[in-house]
């Protein structure tokens, strides 16, 4: 079977919601994206065989398939297909597994893996909601409440849960919050290397750059972080210990040796191994603990082999339990901060995070790498990659 290479990775810095990226429709986005990858590669458009973009909230703008509107919205041939996933906040880490798969199989060999999300124009749950309050009904049916209750999974509360579970104070959760930001404000020339710039319309009806994530806080203090409200009376999580409603688009050209080869080009990685586990959907965030332990054992290897982590800071309390569990070393974790500082654009993140965990491996001049995330549903993607 041949291998899975990443040839290169790039994503939009973050915007914040109605921010720099609000007038910018998230096809585009992602097409814009595509065609950064076409130009740090040097691919020529007719070798990718496929677009596999994840996407949270299929409605909208990001309806009708997005990844092929994204295609369509790119330098891409007319030739080259698209297919849209969701797996919640992992559908572009899980477009990476498919992508991967594909080119490992034989049946393509360049795949280009994304994921796209305008949390300002198609607003967090909004799938859901809006058929609902239209009469249409909701998601969970009666073999759904026959197994778990008359219960409404909420990432709200499973971060809560986590936080009871794990021991989790407030105090610690908001100087996790803390080291993000300050993590993110100190490596922002290093990020520098992974973001394409994006034009937007500024205040004056000139055209500005947008190349810095807009959500880092270099100022931010303990202080002004814990006075933020707590989202729950009597609970520990607040907006400024949980990840920002954010806007982006990322992606990454994933190779075998053949596409390789037809490309010309020398790969930035390997795809090491790839592993997807579903358990509770209701404290739904944990899943990461079990998803990153069963990784490691179909890789044959150990905590101590992994070099980098990238774990997605969905709230402060998803990457604490992780690390309590697991005892990886705080110091490799998510080195250049996370989705409290650098936003959570929730069907992009994934690539994101994978764009982000490249870059650094190669700052650092590290081996391997691990990334994985929490998913709605209780579910996790891990993904473990070799620098090369």
């Amino acid at each position: 079977m041949s291998e899975a290479y990443v040839v290169a990775a790039v994503r939009t810095a973050g915007g914040r919601r109605n921010g720099r990226l609000k007038d910018w429709h998230p096809a585009d986005l992602g097409g814009l994206v595509v065609d950064a990858l076409l130009d740090r590669s040097g691919a020529d458009p007719k070798l990718v065989d496929d677009v596999v973009f994840g996407c949270v909230q299929q409605v909208g703008q990001q309806s009708q398939n997005v990844a092929r509107t994204v295609a369509l919205s790119s330098r891409l041939p007319e030739s080259v297909p698209g297919v849209t996933i969701d797996r919640q906040c992992g559908s572009s880490q899980q477009a990476v597994h498919f992508a991967a798969q594909a080119v490992m199989s034989g049946a393509a060999d360049v795949v280009i893996a994304g994921g796209v999300e305008s949390m300002t124009r198609v607003p967090m749950l909004i799938a859901s909601t809006l058929p609902e309050k239209n009469g249409m009904g909701h998601y969970r049916g009666r073999r759904f409440q026959a197994r778990y209750g008359n219960v409404e999974p909420s990432q709200f509360d499973g971060a809560e849960m986590l936080c009871a579970k794990y021991d989790l104070s407030k105090e610690m959760l908001d100087r996790f919050a803390l080291e993000s930001h300050m993590k993110a404000a100190a490596a922002k020339d290093l990020l520098a290397q992974e973001i394409v710039s994006v034009e937007f319309e500024n205040a004056a009806g000139g055209y500005d750059i947008h190349d810095v994530d807009e959500g880092v806080r270099p100022s931010a203090t303990l202080e002004t972080i814990q006075q933020v409200k707590l989202l729950k009376e009597g609970g520990r999580i607040s907006a400024a210990n949980a990840s920002q409603i954010c806007d982006g688009a990322s992606a990454v050209l994933i190779a075998n040796e053949r596409g390789l080869k037809a490309i010309g080009a020398k790969p930035l990685a390997r795809i090491h191994q790839m592993t997807v586990l579903g358990s509770d959907p209701v404290i739904m965030l944990e899943t990461p603990i079990p998803a990153t332990m069963r990784a490691l054992e179909k890789a044959g290897m150990s905590m101590a082999d992994i070099d980098l982590f990238e774990v997605n800071e969905a709230f402060a309390s998803v990457p604490l339990a992780w690390l309590k569990s697991t005892g990886a070393d705080p110091g490799k974790l998510n080195v250049f901060g996370g989705a409290i500082a650098l936003g959570h654009p929730l069907g992009a993140s994934g690539t994101r995070l994978m764009t982000t965990l490249i870059n650094a491996l190669g700052v650092r001049k590290k081996r391997y790498g691990l990334q994985t995330m929490c998913e709605g549903g209780g579910m996790a993607n891990v993904t473990i990659v070799e620098r090369l």
